[in-house]
């Protein structure tokens, strides 16, 4: 289906023209030209969810790179983040699902298709949360409008409060009682009451971020939310789920179909790994269902690494910083934050992606190469957008920083321990369960998790001061937001933690990003778009010093 699209005009190129004369037009038509009359809003809709998560992806690769869960390439960050490298994101925002979000609207009104309604107006507050987190001021009131190729950008904090608004619309629509239509739904499978839940989750991730905007707000919106008891819970994760399919279209988890058809890819983030797997003197219980070793030792051939061969930069010396490979000679084979260099022949060493969540293997220990579009779970992954453990983890934060009702400790082991469980859970579904099961029995997988537990809530209760807590609670968030670096990049700027992230190669590899420039495919089409001065420029939200607060 061609679909009808409004978009942010020149922002995308294409734009929608109304005729002063109605006859012409109606002679001038297209027949096969997609109109209100000949749109069907479910397949409008089925577009709008697949584009979210597309959108999500983009910037979650984004803020995982950036929070040193996946490596960052690229010496300096402005070479890494120019104007270029969110066109993809701007586009597919305003052009494809804001644009078919208007579109959809009217139509669902018309033949009160209410949830179609609800999810829509969901997925566009997410839209708004997302980009104003991106960008900061972006366009708004006048960015669908189909005369004007020059829309202005609204303030920051208008365009987050439009959002919130949209949610509590949206909890209306999924709570009518009088509705037509049963709409796909990719994430909850037609379960109005778990997206009613997503949509109080997201209200709590609204006031956290606005806490050092009007910290008074943020507790009372927290504890009307922690009364109401009504958020994503065990179960009810929001996820999009990928399947098997190679082709025609390939229904894979990106990561999966980057890394599994011929080997090499991403290279895992050596700071990343060594809190997986050296910083607590023990493994992580998930590390071996985030990744998986291509080789059980490290290298010794410097043509493979040639890091092995040379000093750490002065700074990671002062800094007691990993440098190169995490402690102990176990394969965990990455990149330090902001390595450059160009690609060795390791393609079939380097540390990959496992079961979670981008449906590949579990390591157990077979140490071979990935170069194989057959295996582990074929590709058959999740977004992880926002799980049950998230929820804990926020309001583990929100007690320490605002005060608000609960018990940050108690929230805390719980957001670990329901996260835990739900890497193995889902690992559990997968072909790779019996794998699993052999190398890690049900009764050793509880001992770990518990173990793990155990040792985070000694070290919570040692800690001496709100930020040594703080940092515990952030530390462990970020753990646990392995494949979802859309949340991680909000923790950093909105918290700073975890604190003492490693620096970049460089001794100075510029203004980390606080926000990003605005892209090129808008710059160069609007007369009224103005950049920024740099990438240090902090969204609305982000009061904490500016750099090297975070780096």
């Amino acid at each position: 289906m061609k679909r009808f699209i409004y978009g942010l005009t020149v922002a995308a190129g294409l734009v929608f023209v109304t005729s002063c004369d109605e006859k012409l037009e109606e002679l001038l038509e297209n027949p096969n030209e997609v109109n209100a009359q000949t749109a069907d809003p479910s397949f409008l809709l089925n577009r709008i969810q697949l584009d979210y998560q597309s959108l999500w992806y983009g910037i979650s690769d984004r803020g995982a790179r950036l929070t040193r869960q996946i490596n960052q390439g690229s010496a300096l960050y402005i070479n890494a983040y120019d104007a270029i490298s969110t066109n993809g994101t701007w586009t597919n925002a305003y052009a494809n699902i804001l644009a078919d979000i208007k579109f959809l609207e009217p139509l669902a009104v018309e033949s009160n298709l209410q949830r179609h309604l609800g999810i829509a107006k969901t997925i566009k507050a997410m839209v708004l949360f997302d980009l104003v987190d991106t960008y900061g001021n972006v366009p708004f009131s006048e960015a669908l409008d189909a005369a004007n190729f020059n829309p202005k950008t609204d303030d920051a904090k208008v365009v987050y409060e439009k959002a919130f608004a949209l949610l509590d619309e949206a909890a209306v629509h999924f709570t009518a009682t009088s509705t037509a239509g049963t709409p796909n739904d990719y994430f909850y499978n037609r379960n109005y009451t778990r997206w009613v839940k997503l949509i109080n989750t997201l209200k709590l991730k609204y006031f956290l971020n606005t806490r050092l905007v009007d910290a008074a707000a943020s507790r009372t919106g927290i504890n009307a939310l922690i009364t109401a008891n009504n958020m994503i819970g065990v179960g009810e994760d929001f996820v999009f789920r990928f399947g098997t399919t190679a082709a025609d279209p390939d229904s894979r988890h990106p990561k999966f179909a980057d890394q599994y058809t011929n080997g090499g890819g991403d290279y895992q983030s050596t700071f990343y790994m060594h809190h997986l797997t050296v910083a607590k003197g023990f493994d992580d219980p998930r590390v071996r269902y985030y990744m998986y070793r291509q080789a059980l030792t490290n290298t010794t051939n410097p043509a493979e690494q040639e890091c092995i061969t040379q000093l750490p930069p002065p700074h990671y010396l002062t800094g007691g910083f990993p440098y190169c490979n995490p402690e102990g000679n176990k394969g965990y084979w990455g990149r330090d934050h902001l390595d450059p260099d160009g690609i060795p022949p390791d393609g079939l060493r380097r540390t990959a992606y496992g079961v979670y969540p981008s449906g590949g293997r579990f390591d157990n220990n077979s140490a071979t190469p990935v170069n194989n579009i057959q295996l582990g779970a074929r590709g058959a992954g999740i977004h992880p957008i926002m799980l049950a453990a998230y929820v804990d983890f926020m309001l583990a934060e929100a007690a320490l920083t605002l005060g608000t009702t609960g018990n940050a400790k108690t929230y805390l082991t719980s957001g670990i321990t329901k996260h835990i469980n739900y890497v193995r859970a889902f690992a559990l579904t997968s072909p790779e369960s019996s794998v699993i099961t052999g190398f890690i029995s049900n009764d050793n997988h509880a001992t770990s998790r518990d173990n793990y537990v155990t040792y985070v809530s000694n070290e919570f209760d040692a800690a001496t001061s709100t930020d040594a807590r703080m940092n515990v609670v952030g530390r462990e968030y970020w753990l646990s937001l392995f494949g979802n670096g859309r949340e991680s990049y909000d923790l950093y700027r909105r918290t700073g933690k975890p604190a003492n992230m490693q620096p970049g190669l460089e001794t100075d590899p510029g203004l980390f990003p606080r926000s990003f420039l605005y892209p090129n495919n808008y710059m160069v089409t609007n007369t009224n778009a103005v950049q920024k001065a740099n990438l240090g420029v902090q969204v609305f939200w982000d009061k904490n010093p500016p750099a090297p607060w975070i780096y």
